[in-house]
């Protein structure tokens, strides 16, 4: 399908900024599905009897095999196919899968039901960012993005503060199925709502307003697997094979890796630490975190694309510096022994580390030709999530257990030779966590003594893991100075593509 032929032809202001909206509200409901497990998940653990462990599993690697091995085919048929029904139909399998969790007895059912979210969710963001290449010029995919974007921290807030609400008053099982099922009805006005642009629609509007001819988007050349195989190693090869887009994965991938293991055990610090309840837990992490983080999502895009027409070079030095800011600040907050005091903090980083975002998703999008951004949005996804989704949650609730078990067996946790001698099994006397103090609290008739001893051991666990998480922000900062170093002007915009 070739772009249209005049200036006239393009799409309202109107009707892009509906699409935007329903695509970001796509996306919030994404993020709300994937991460509601974290504030259930200490209903989940206490009821199932589960370990951080096992939460981190639910949470990151059984969720993500799925959903990133499925990215690819998913992205391969949005080139050749219409868009909006693959993300209309991803949208209400995965919104359904999420309700079903709600009837899991046991940690295999809901680890099942996982696998299913990961299968829906995988055709959400490649359709989109390619759909948003297409209804947005160069110049601003980054700010397009960044909209968009703002479904992470939307979807986490409001998952976390929903969540938190529905499973104080109704139990978790049905926090599951309240947050899974309004999901079908917007994959119905999805359909109904959106349309499929031409292949390449806003690069031709841009070219026409600078005064120069379009780039004919020939149709799709036959399907094979030989040429399909190419052109996810062309995309690639452009992700890995250039220095900025190189260290903006790994950036990205990085911070990801923190942001997934601190989210799902956040939740978790605060039960543990200062016994709050859930409706409260959800608004600390989710309204108060998310204020932050959604103004740092929008700041970041277009901020960078205002700077970047200076030096390309601000794509990648706006998240480097919002990361190395946000990373003591995160840390400050979580070493606090007053929620209050915590959670005041906590307004503050958000409004760096989320801007990363839009200018990452934007700059990637502008390096790959028409017919391969579905294609690259999956690539990158697909490194970042084996990564960072997979190994996230697994890595930090894996340090949880054993910090929880040093402390439980007197070992203190800032003492990190000894630290090291529990975890070899030698230096110290070591208790076995799960059994002491099964799903995280002490068993039904215990003792004073073991309940508050379990509580301690949980609190100073997640409190170290969570710490040394955010270090992983700090190591993604590194990534985005060099990025900005290799950063030129291929990286950005064509002069006159406004």
């Amino acid at each position: 399908m070739t772009a249209p032929s005049s200036p006239a032809a393009d799409y309202s202001g109107r009707y892009r900024a509906l699409v935007l909206g329903l695509l970001l509200c796509a996306y919030v409901v994404n993020f709300i599905d994937r991460s509601v497990l974290s504030i259930l998940g200490p209903a989940i653990r206490a009821d199932l009897g589960l370990s951080s462990t096992q939460i981190g599993l639910l949470g990151g690697l059984y969720f993500a095999l799925l959903y990133t091995l499925l990215g690819l085919p998913i992205a391969r048929l949005a080139e050749r196919m219409n868009r909006v029904n693959i993300l209309a139909l991803s949208l209400a399998v995965w919104s359904g899968f999420t309700a079903l969790c709600g009837l899991a007895s046991n940690f295999v059912g809901l680890a099942l039901c996982r696998f299913g979210v990961g299968v829906g969710e995988a055709g959400c963001s490649p359709p989109a960012h390619s759909l948003i290449s297409d209804y947005f010029p160069p110049s601003r995919r980054a700010s397009a993005m960044a909209v968009y974007s703002l479904g992470v921290p939307l979807g986490v807030m409001f998952g976390a503060a929903a969540g938190g609400w529905l499973a104080q008053s109704l139990g978790w099982r049905w926090a599951f199925v309240a947050v899974g099922l309004p999901g079908v009805l917007l994959a119905i006005a999805i359909r109904l709502l959106m349309r499929e642009p031409p292949r390449g629609h806003a690069d031709a509007q841009a070219r026409l307003a600078a005064g120069l001819a379009p780039e004919p988007q020939p149709a799709p050349p036959p399907l094979s697997l030989g040429r399909e195989l190419r052109e996810i190693g062309a995309v690639a090869r452009t992700l890995f094979g250039r220095w900025s887009l190189l260290h903006m994965t790994l950036g990205i991938t990085l911070v990801s890796f923190g942001l997934y293991g601190s989210n799902q055990f956040a939740p978790q610090y605060f039960v543990a630490a200062f016994q709050l309840d859930l409706a409260t837990v959800g608004l600390i992490v989710g309204l108060i975190g998310g204020v932050g983080a959604g103004v740092g999502t929008l700041a970041g895009g277009f901020l960078a694309d205002r700077l970047a027409r200076r030096s390309p070079a601000w794509y990648a030095l706006t998240p480097a510096i919002g990361l190395a800011l946000c990373t003591p600040l995160y840390i400050l907050a979580y070493t606090q022994p007053s929620w209050t005091v915590a959670a005041a903090i906590l307004i503050v980083p958000g409004l760096f580390h989320y801007t990363y975002l839009g200018p990452t998703f934007g700059v990637v999008q502008n390096a790959v030709p028409v017919r391969r951004r579905a294609t690259a949005t999956a690539v990158l996804l697909l490194f970042l999530n084996m990564i960072a989704l997979a190994g996230g949650p697994p890595f930090t609730g894996w340090v949880i257990d054993r910090l929880a078990e040093a402390r439980l067996a007197g070992v203190g946790v800032g003492d990190v030779w000894a630290l090291l001698g529990v975890w070899l099994g030698g230096a110290a006397p070591t208790a076995d966590f799960a059994v002491v103090c099964p799903g995280g609290v002490a068993p039904t008739g215990a003792g004073a003594g073991q309940v508050e001893a379990c509580r301690a051991a949980l609190a100073e666990g997640t409190r170290g893991g969570l710490v040394l998480t955010f270090l992983f922000y700090a190591w993604a900062s590194v990534h985005y100075f060099l990025a900005a170093m290799g950063m030129s002007r291929r990286d950005a915009p064509e002069a006159g593509e406004e």
